[in-house]
């Protein structure tokens, strides 16, 4: 059971913490929804460059002995 100054720090470590998530705004669903498209296009994108140069290694490698 925590006392005295325990309890007080305990109380102060906690209203600093409520205190610093306040102040960030939520994401709506739209924007949220949005921001996550936007993500998934930029990662099929790299994968596709990233498939693209795979490719072009390949066929640039000889395969003879």
């Amino acid at each position: 059971m925590t006392r005295g100054n325990q309890r007080e720090q305990d109380r102060l470590k906690a209203a600093k913490k409520l205190a610093s998530t306040k102040g960030k705004p939520k994401e709506s669903a739209a924007s949220l929804q949005k921001r996550k498209e936007s993500d998934a296009e930029i990662l099929r994108a790299k994968q596709k460059k990233k498939e693209e140069e795979k490719a072009a290694a390949a066929a640039a490698a000889p395969s003879g002995k």
